[in-house]
């Protein structure tokens, strides 16, 4: 892998990742932790905290009385809905428009939200459990455009050379023309902002699952999920269709047709909730609109 010189200092450029998300990853993640402990992470960063009351207080959960502090907003929104709010309040911000994959920061900040919260559809169908790592992972997997964009822009050309006379994936042609695909500088974003091992590999391998050891099952599905979202058109970019399969990833899962619709259409309600639960559009930064 050849990551040059202006590649790195894009990284490096990226604002650090905030450290009151990552606390409160961690604490979702834990069954035993409490709620005590996730308000006294949230209460310190103002920003957090008051995207928390501004969704606990909005008619999405038409509470009587306004609720004006951090603990009960936690008490009545649930993990779950906290969690995506945090995500939403801090991640939004890195999701502008990815020039080379010609997709707009609202439509790519819809996609990864799609992506995440297909992960956990499909981990709750396969293995009754929605491990909250699987949100990270499905939120974060396309961080690396992000830092590509540009470098795929100028090499736009070569790259559509690629994909359509020489029938390179997308990913093949990155790696062929830029030295590295998003996939991989993602999983070294993951790396410099201390991820934990799983998330790291989720988002570096989510287009070659195949190339993991078979007991590794987080990348196999956030890939799943990945494909769904990009069958679906949900905010895909020119990219979305020049990827190569990995094999029979549904079957893989004892998946059959009619789960995979069903899911969709669970997808299709998660994400009517979340456009109102966490305001997907307003948080991108202002860079432009999401489909639907």
């Amino acid at each position: 892998m050849r990551i040059n010189t202006r590649i790195l200092k894009s990284i490096q450029a990226l604002p650090s990742f905030p450290a009151t998300i990552q606390k409160v990853m961690a604490l979702a993640g834990d069954p035993d932790s409490s709620l005590t402990e996730l308000t006294a992470v949230i209460r310190l960063d103002p920003a957090i905290t008051a995207n928390i009351l501004r969704i606990c207080n909005s008619a999405y959960f038409g509470l009587r009385r306004p609720v004006d502090n951090v603990s009960d907003a936690i008490m009545h929104m649930g993990k779950k809905n906290v969690m995506r709010a945090v995500m939403a309040a801090g991640l939004s911000r890195y999701f502008r428009t990815a020039k080379g994959y010609d997709v707009k920061g609202g439509d790519l900040w819809e996609h990864a939200v799609a992506v995440a919260l297909m992960s956990q559809i499909c981990a709750s169908r396969i293995s009754g459990s929605d491990d909250p790592i699987l949100f990270t992972a499905g939120v974060l997997h396309d961080i690396g455009k992000m830092v590509m964009g540009e470098f795929v822009e100028e090499a736009w050309q070569k790259i559509r050379e690629l994909t359509e006379k020489q029938k390179y994936s997308f990913l093949e042609a990155e790696e062929e023309v830029i030295g590295v695909n998003h996939a991989v500088l993602g999983g070294e974003i993951a790396l410099i902002w201390k991820f934990p091992e799983e998330i790291i590999r989720a988002i570096a391998y989510h287009h070659r699952p195949d190339l993991l050891a078979d007991g590794d099952i987080v990348p196999w599905i956030v890939y799943l999920s990945n494909q769904v979202c990009h069958v679906m058109g949900i905010g895909v970019g020119t990219d979305a269709l020049a990827y190569r399969a990995v094999g029979d990833v549904a079957g893989r899962f004892q998946l059959k047709q009619r789960d995979l619709e069903e899911m969709m259409a669970q997808l299709h309600r998660s994400m009517q909730e979340a456009r109102e639960l966490v305001s997907i559009v307003p948080e991108a930064g202002g860079n432009g609109k999401g489909k639907g």
